[in-house]
């Protein structure tokens, strides 16, 4: 295999314990940052370069955001990796009782190619942070992207314990047959089992972070004018290819009328008359994503937008109305600035429609009604839920994030990604004195051990506590 050697070497660089110190994360985090400030124009040239992604979209989501989650990992860290204390029964009350956390070993970060610093950056500033060596395989269709991690990263962190492996699939398949302690992987779910299916080889636990089909439903009791400004924003952002985007609306007739000249508006708003000449619409990433997404024009009807220019992979800001269940834009997800209608006639359809499909990454519902936002979110199951805008809940370090069912496993951003890569290991450590405490546990067995050790050791149920 030809990462054998790789994995390794960063293996022996692991069990050397380099990486346990909180020092050594701490220089490694701050190498990190060191990046993001040194290549800041580099990293929004070469997003510009793979799908046309404003500066400002590239700087908020590749560079702020993970500065964020670097800084709330730098002010905590310390307190992150502190041994957690636990309650203990009578027997061991003079005992030490806790759980460390302790790195896992050797991780593998697979990213994908809509957001290729992000998503690459954050899982592993948790792993640096968990005390892991790390290999990171970028994205070969962001190839710029992928181009400037390859060449630049190994500058600023230690090549020991860190490594960027580049390639297409046949690479990222020889290198998931080597045994790795935690796979996180970012993709669609049919790469998702892929991944999967090589870690159960080695019962390698993984972090699948997938896609699906967001839901957003829209009541007949809202701001119209704000709905479409915000649901605008969030689906046409990175032209589209944002796995948490809102994928399709449900609303009922009315509403849909409502919203299209509130959606014209708000398209116009944001990216002028002619959306192909604004420079902060962003483009397709690839001839085949294009050629993908232009089939999926033929849904519905197309209410606004629609054009499409092959040479530049440009699909302009698109709303289908009158989208039926079973048209092609609803059997998969868009991942694209297309945005259909599905009609409904109420709330209870919008739910029903919901929970009939795969739960998806994320889900949105709008209402001047908060009970309507809380019957939606009590009633439906999803990775993340957001009332009242969308995308927003993920700029939140505090939040965990992640999938369910179809949609993923596992969680991070902030403390989650820590977590993620940590192993909570339970600790007990006893005294080796005071051993007519530990009597009643040893044969000949009685029944005055027995009653001895059910006082010792019993767990009792307190009474119930009434809300008031």
């Amino acid at each position: 295999n030809p990462y054998a050697g790789l994995v390794s070497h960063l293996r022996a660089s692991w069990l050397s314990g380099k990486t346990r110190p909180m020092e050594y994360r701490v220089a490694q985090l701050e190498a990190l940052g060191r990046f993001l400030d040194d290549k800041k124009q580099e990293i929004l040239e070469a997003t510009e370069l793979d799908m046309g992604k404003p500066s400002f979209e590239a700087f908020f989501s590749e560079i702020l955001l993970c500065k964020n989650e670097l800084n709330v990992t730098l002010n905590n860290l310390c307190h992150w990796m502190k041994d957690e204390y636990v309650d203990k029964n009578l027997v061991m009350q003079l005992d030490s009782a806790f759980i460390r956390k302790d790195p896992y070993g050797v991780v593998l970060i697979i990213a994908p190619w809509n957001y290729p610093i992000h998503l690459f950056l954050v899982p592993l500033i948790g792993a640096i942070a968990a005390g892991n060596c790390a290999i990171i395989k970028p994205s070969e269709i962001s190839k710029h992207t992928e181009r400037l991690v390859a060449e630049t990263l190994s500058c600023y962190l230690d090549n020991d314990c860190f490594a960027v492996v580049t390639g297409g699939v046949p690479e990222t398949t020889r290198l998931l047959e080597n045994k790795f302690d935690y796979i996180f992987f970012t993709g669609s779910p049919p790469v998702g089992r892929i991944v999967m299916t090589a870690a159960a080889k080695h019962l390698t636990p993984v972090t699948l972070e997938l896609g699906g089909k967001n839901p957003c439903y829209v009541s007949d009791t809202c701001d119209v004018t704000n709905v479409a400004r915000r649901v605008a924003w969030g689906r046409f952002f990175n032209a589209g290819q944002t796995c948490i985007a809102p994928d399709y609306l449900l609303c009922t007739v009315e509403m849909q009328d409502k919203l299209m000249p509130a959606l014209r508006e708000a398209i116009t708003e944001f990216f002028g008359p002619n959306p192909r000449e604004s420079p902060d619409f962003g483009r397709i990433v690839s001839d085949k994503q294009f050629r993908r997404l232009r089939a999926l024009l033929g849904s519905g009807r197309v209410a606004l937008g629609g054009q499409t220019d092959e040479a530049e992979r440009y699909i302009a800001p698109t709303v289908l109305a009158d989208v039926l269940p079973t048209d092609p834009a609803m059997q998969e997800e868009i991942f694209g600035p297309i945005l259909p209608i599905v009609v409904i006639a109420n709330m209870d359809e919008a739910i029903d429609f919901i929970n009939a499909r795969p739960r998806p990454l994320a889900l949105y519902a709008f209402s001047c009604d908060s009970k309507i936002v809380n019957q939606v979110l009590e009633r439906t199951s999803s990775g993340g839920f957001c009332g009242n805008d969308t995308l927003m809940h993920v700029t939140l370090t505090s939040l965990p994030f992640g999938g369910i069912g179809n949609s993923g496993l596992g969680k991070y951003h902030g403390k989650f990604t820590f977590d993620t890569f940590s192993h909570h290991r339970g600790c007990l450590h006893r005294s080796m004195g005071l051993e007519a405490l530990n009597t009643p546990r040893y044969p000949p067995y009685t029944q005055q051990k027995l009653g001895l050790l059910t006082s010792a050791f019993e767990v009792k149920r307190r009474g119930t506590c009434t809300l008031l």
